[in-house]
């Protein structure tokens, strides 16, 4: 193409010939008109360049500057008339003619007329721009003088608006709206939807069309945005573009298919932009990617993102990673929250999330499967640890669950790293979406401790750290998803408690960075009860150490005396609710009864323990202990004497027999009498050592599986083992997991110690604000109690009138606006 102004500088004539007389405009204007005539003509070669600019040098020179630029105008303008556009009309193909008056046309015949007007069109542009900078050289004097001083267009400029009004829009004959400029750009249109049909055309003509375009301007100041293309052809190409993807996006719509949706419309995207570079204009290029944004993706993508069978739910469902990718791709094309593709992301982890939920209340309330028999043929002893033995229906269900859930989330983490570039807002979504399905299960908390509590016993058992620190980062995901964490502490302290006292953690590392973590998450007033805990058993040790050693410095001789291991638990700090009946009754009636030489080491360390720590009381929870003891069986084979690792109450039952003649016998009713041991725990117990085959240390009458009032018990002398030592555990306590009375109990518990915190966030916000209306007092209150739970509103206004009543509040102010003071 051609840059449409002066090529070079030409040598300004000798001052000696500017000087010489007047000059004869006629007889210059013929020469200079016959020689433009040549360069028009492509016969410029035997012309003097030099020769004309002095001609014209002098005219301007001479004031007949104004004459010779509307005389090359009106030269110009004859020239387009009469010369250009006659050809280029010669050269236009009937059939083009035709089409516009409703001929039907194959796409080869319509291309083949369409490329010979841009061809015409192309020629006659260069061969107008070629002459008129060869023109412009000529009249270079005339642009810099005449034209800059009367503020008239250059030459060349107000020639390309003569090429515009008298080659473009001139009416064809006998079609007074029809102009060669409509027809250029119904070819135009023509082509590009053939290109969008998969035909073949000529890019590189289309592009030479555009550029002439370009080139032409609405008005002689040459402004950007007065552009021919972008005044009249872009409208119309814009405006074609949109029916067109409207119409292709409800076809593609109608096939039902979102995988192939995307593709088209993210290749559609791809074509329009590099058509633009190869075939319009840069120009458009912004403005055809909103078209088919907005006219192929925004109108549809809802629909594609809701179809059942193709849309994001089964995409998600089948891990198709592609196609999410693209449709993540086509919603931030058109909306930068991807509002639509989120709501169907939520909603389908939400119906996921459910479907576990479904599941884990199902297998819940499922009537128990029969326990694999653990009788064996005697000589069958299993030497596996007991801590390999299946977890019960409801604990595994609990495990599934929170199995289940870690499974999910690590399927949605995977897609959104890879399908959704680690979306800010999506990520919100999600996390929304699993906390709301989690914290919609009523038993989360507990389901998430016990999962923990199998993990930290057996689960972790031969892992290596760092598999150790990314499932306790896993279960840490998920209690960040719950809002009640007071339930979640509670039960996690019920399950520590037991595997801190029991010993049967695998690692206490594991335990100590469990507890690291949860600190991280949500804060130190979360840990501290827990941290006691572990520092109440570190102190039990030295305790223990100390006692022992006062033992051995009093000098007791007696050889029988059992060795006591003590856990001394500060009251406040652990769940002992929660980990069985205490001793002691409302009436402070003891409940066990310990025997005589047990009791005698209890009232020693308690004498040993008070001498040091004077003011305080302990409390024997005898539902916690183990013992070792050691049973002397006649009957046994070789040694006669085995060791039993039995629990409290378990050891509290069979000394009971020491004293009980061979072949003689205890009631229920007596032992229970004797023991004072709770019903359910005494049941549990005497089941472990009378009906369990491989512990059977007693013999009940008459022989069931269930422990009745009316049974009688004998020491089994006929007991034999392969094992030197033996582990009596006990028949656990029906499942792990809280059955309906006990989850109300906890709820109940729960609810008054949240009562309590809520009265003191009142009292601690009110003490330091001194006064605060109502809604600021409930939003304050509500953004200190978040991090443990989500506080009832209801309950909040109850603990306010509570307060009040006792004085610790008054109410100033209105009753249409309450506000409170504190009280000192």
């Amino acid at each position: 193409m051609f840059a449409g102004r002066g090529r070079g500088k030409i040598r300004p004539p000798r001052r000696t010939i500017l000087n010489s007389g007047e000059v004869d405009f006629e007889q210059d204007w013929k020469s200079l008109s016959s020689s433009l005539r040549e360069i028009h003509t492509k016969n410029a070669s035997s012309l003097s360049f030099e020769e004309l600019y002095r001609k014209a040098y002098k005219l301007v020179l001479k004031k007949k500057g104004e004459s010779l630029y509307n005389k090359v105008k009106e030269f110009e303008e004859n020239w387009l008339a009469h010369e250009v556009r006659p050809r280029i009309l010669d050269d236009l193909p009937s059939s083009l003619l035709a089409v516009q008056d409703g001929a039907q046309l194959s796409a080869n015949e319509r291309r083949d007329a369409g490329e010979k007007l841009l061809q015409s069109l192309k020629s006659a542009w260069e061969d107008h721009n070629l002459c008129m900078n060869m023109t412009t050289d000529v009249l270079m004097y005339m642009d810099r003088v005449y034209c800059a001083d009367n503020r008239k267009p250059s030459v060349f400029v107000a020639s390309m608006g003569q090429f515009r009004d008298y080659v473009l829009r001139t009416p064809l004959p006998d079609r007074d709206t029809l102009t060669i400029a409509s027809l250029l750009y119904k070819v135009i249109l023509d082509q590009i939807q053939m290109d969008r049909d998969g035909d073949i055309i000529n890019t590189a003509l289309v592009r030479s069309c555009a550029y002439m375009l370009e080139g032409l301007y609405e008005t002689e100041d040459e402004q950007e945005l007065n552009k021919l293309y972008i005044t009249s052809f872009e409208p119309e190409f814009l405006a074609a573009s949109q029916e067109y993807y409207r119409s292709h996006g409800e076809s593609l719509v109608a096939k039902g298919d979102a995988s192939i949706f995307c593709q088209r419309a993210r290749q559609a995207a791809l074509n329009e932009q590099d058509r633009c570079r190869s075939t319009l204009s840069t120009l458009t290029a912004p403005k055809i990617k909103s078209v088919v944004e907005d006219e192929l993706v925004k109108r549809n993508l809802p629909e594609i993102i809701s179809l059942e069978s193709t849309g994001v739910k089964y995409m998600l469902d089948n891990d198709r990673l592609l196609d999410l990718e693209m449709i993540y791709e086509l919603s931030s094309w058109v909306d930068p929250r991807k509002e639509e593709l989120k709501k169907a992301v939520q909603k389908r982890i939400v119906e996921q999330g459910g479907d576990i939920n479904s599941t884990a209340k199902e297998a819940s309330t499922a009537p128990p499967t029969k326990p694999e028999k653990v009788e064996r043929e005697k000589g069958d002893e299993s030497t596996k640890p007991a801590a390999e033995k299946p977890v019960n229906q409801q604990t595994g269900a609990a495990i599934k669950w929170v199995d289940d859930v870690l499974e999910l989330k690590g399927k949605y983490d995977h897609i959104l790293d890879k399908s959704f570039q680690s979306d800010q807002g999506l990520q919100t979504g999600m996390t929304r979406s699993f906390s709301d399905f989690i914290n919609g299960f009523e038993r989360s908390s507990e389901y998430l401790s016990l999962f923990f509590d199998e993990n930290m016993k057996k689960g972790i058992k031969g892992k290596t750290e760092a598999e150790v620190d990314l499932l306790l980062d896993k279960g840490i995901t998920l209690l960040r998803y719950i809002s009640d964490k007071d339930m979640f502490e509670r039960y996690y302290k019920k399950h520590l408690s037991r595997r801190l006292l029991m010993k049967r953690s695998v690692s206490m590392d594991a335990e100590r960075q469990m507890i690291s973590k949860m600190k991280l998450e949500v804060g130190n007033t979360f840990t501290q009860r827990i941290e006691s805990m572990f520092r109440d058993m570190s102190i039990s040790e030295d305790l223990t150490s100390s006692y022992k050693k006062h033992i051995r410095s009093l000098g007791d001789a007696d050889s029988q005396r059992a060795e006591l291991d003590v856990n001394v638990l500060t009251a406040t700090m652990w769940p002992l609710d929660a980990m069985g009946p205490s001793h002691r009754d409302e009436g402070a009636k003891p409940i066990c009864v310990f025997p005589a030489e047990i009791d005698r080491i209890k009232q020693s360390f308690e004498k040993f323990y008070l001498d040091k720590h004077s003011g305080r009381r302990l409390t024997w929870q005898g539902n916690m202990g183990t013992a070792d003891l050691r049973a002397y069986f006649s009957e046994m084979k070789g040694k006669k004497t085995r060791e039993l690792n039995v629990s409290t109450y378990c050891m509290i039952v069979l000394m009971l027999f020491n004293d009980l003649p061979s072949g003689q016998f205890l009631s229920y009713e007596e032992i229970q009498a004797r023991t004072n041991i709770p019903d359910n725990e005494l049941m549990r117990n005497l089941q472990s050592l009378a009906v369990a085959p491989k512990t059977r240390i007693l013999v009940k009458e008459p022989m069931s599986k269930d422990v009745k009032r009316d049974d009688k018990f004998y020491f089994n002398e006929k007991f034999t083992s392969q094992f030197q030592r033996i582990k009596v555990g006990v028949v656990a306590s029906g499942n792990k997991v809280e059955d309906r009375d006990e989850r109300q109990e906890t709820e109940k518990r729960v609810e008054l110690e949240r009562g309590q915190m809520i009265e003191a966030a009142i009292v601690r916000t009110m003490k330091q604000r001194k006064e605060l209306k109502h809604q600021q007092l409930i939003t304050e209150v509500i953004q200190q109690l978040n991090a443990r739970f989500s506080p009832d509103v209801v309950l909040l206004k109850k603990k306010i009138e509570s307060l009040i009543e006792r004085e610790y509040l008054e109410r100033v102010g209105d009753i249409d606006r309450p506000a409170y003071r504190y009280m000192a």
